[in-house]
């Protein structure tokens, strides 16, 4: 009984303490966030995709695609703009855990990643998917987006909570599992993202 008490005490002391990082880490996200509008833009250019991808008119499915153009620079840039600012927070503070266990990460370094490369990571995927580097025709280019701007919001939603928690989320939003959208991304994106997280 005593044994089972100290559980229960013990599973409650981590749980508080993964609470309390988990409010830090998403209060320090939302902030570095504030000034941007990259919510909106993913959301408008995620919908735009889908209606193009969905119109047997080739030439409308085109003109909804040429109308996303400034949207997707903004957003492109406004990344950019969001992983410089991050990237100058100190090490402590931009660490996310590979485990949801509080202070892990003084256990072992490797049960972390660094979220300010992790941004850098996605500003540049984001970037070569927009300049179309590889030259995909629109429908794959309009796939390959998305996975990066999925890819990037359960970075984001891992950093906050945890990678359990992001990965429901990206299933419950989007219909896509976490898997799915690492093979979508391009090939740069993923062998830097893997680079990141399995370091």
């Amino acid at each position: 009984m005593e044994f089972l008490s100290l559980l229960f005490i013990l599973a409650t002391g981590i749980h508080w303490l993964n609470t309390q990082g988990q409010r830090k880490r998403t209060t320090l996200l939302a902030e570095q966030l504030r000034p941007y509008q990259i919510e909106k833009h993913m959301e408008q250019l995620t919908g735009a995709y889908m209606r193009a991808l969905g119109e047997a008119d080739t030439e409308r499915q085109h003109q909804i695609w040429q109308l996303q153009d400034m949207v997707e620079q903004q957003l492109a840039t406004e990344f950019q703009n969001l992983a410089r600012e991050f990237a100058k927070l100190p090490a402590p503070v931009t660490r996310a855990f590979k485990v949801a266990l509080p202070y892990i990460d003084q256990l072992s370094p490797k049960a972390s990643f660094d979220m300010r490369r992790m941004l850098e990571v996605h500003a540049q995927g984001i970037e070569h998917t927009l300049r179309n580097v590889q030259g995909l025709a629109p429908k794959e280019r309009s796939f390959r987006m998305m996975a990066e701007m999925f890819l990037m919001q359960h970075s984001c939603h891992w950093f906050c909570k945890s990678k359990t928690i992001a990965s429901a989320r990206m299933l419950t939003q989007h219909q896509t599992r976490y898997e799915q959208a690492l093979a979508a991304v391009s090939p740069e994106t993923r062998e830097a993202y893997l680079d990141v997280v399995q370091a």
